[in-house]
């Protein structure tokens, strides 16, 4: 006998349990820092403050942020955030501060162990912290042996410099080779994923989250801005984005990190926009729902050509 009707589809799709970070929940949704170079620091002060207040506990730096966007150079974004941490005593205690290092204009990447220390130290000081809860390595250094990273990282946790190591931008197999070295889980790897950015659906690197302790923090789950603007993005996405942004009462934007949040591997999504307001809107994410129509939707919108 052959049913009628399908079983129903469009149960919601959970927002999973969030990550934990030296026994510390993260938020859902981070900040990022990339663009905190406003040359008022009293607007970047109201802005972290606004991003914490609203459950953006991640703070995601790097010391190669402030190249552009504005900045002053190399370090800019962690002074930046070292001078609202000094101007607002009680912050530090209220955020998961994570920054990355690894990135050398002009080389681009090195990784090896003394220059990682080095590299961590400085961070520390423009940030004026006695600890980083997550150090990640920002780029591979292909021409650095893992052992030796692995040695970096192991040293400034032993230092108490840092609590928690990840990678950012590597591959499957380079964070498999990085993890072979390390005595301990890497916490957290970040790629950029969103709703015009699906390859991590598809590399493989989602797929290894989801079987290790590696969480993956994503960066850019606006696509650069353009999923918010629709600028750059076609047609089919943008009506797919807006009809769900209809129903759910939220902006379109809201409806691309609640793709993000959704799949299963529970991403945090790290946000950098520097309009407060803009910010509460982002927040809504966490309470958009989306079914598993809504989310294939979007993907073959993405992609421009139906599913298999």
């Amino acid at each position: 006998m052959i049913d009628d009707e399908f079983p129903s589809v469009d149960e919601p799709l959970p927002i999973a349990a969030r990550l934990m970070l030296d026994r510390r929940e993260v938020g859902a949704i981070g900040f990022g820092c990339w663009r905190l170079t406003d040359p008022d620091i009293g607007r970047s002060v109201a802005l972290v403050e606004r991003a914490i207040d609203l459950g953006m506990n991640l703070i995601d730096n790097a010391d190669v942020y402030g190249l552009d966007w504005g900045g002053r150079g190399w370090g800019t974004c962690e002074e930046a955030l070292g001078e609202i941490f000094r101007r607002r005593p009680g912050l530090r205690d209220r955020v998961v501060l994570a920054t990355k290092g690894g990135i050398v204009p002009g080389v681009p990447y090195v990784s090896s162990r003394k220059y990682l220390e080095r590299a961590c130290e400085a961070s520390l000081r423009r940030l004026g912290v006695d600890w980083i809860d997550l150090y990640q390595i920002h780029r591979a250094d292909p021409f650095t042996h893992p052992a030796e990273v692995a040695e970096a990282l192991v040293s400034l946790r032993d230092r108490g410099l840092i609590r928690a190591v990840g990678v950012s931008n590597h591959t499957v197999e380079q964070t498999r080779a990085l993890q072979h070295h390390v005595p301990f889980p890497l916490a957290a790897t970040q790629p950029e994923f969103s709703a015009v950015q699906l390859a991590p659906m598809r590399d493989g690197l989602l797929d290894h989250a989801q079987k290790s302790s590696c969480r993956p923090l994503a960066w850019s789950p606006l696509a650069g801005g353009r999923l918010a603007t629709g600028e750059g993005v076609s047609a089919e996405l943008v009506t797919v984005l807006d009809d769900i942004a209809t129903r759910e009462n939220v902006t379109r934007g809201a409806v691309a990190v609640a793709f993000v949040l959704s799949h299963p591997s529970r991403p945090v999504a790290i946000v950098g926009t520097q309009n407060p307001d803009r910010l509460g809107e982002l927040a809504r994410a966490v309470d958009v729902r989306l079914d598993r129509r809504d989310v294939y939707r979007i993907v073959q919108a993405s992609d421009g050509v139906p599913l298999p």
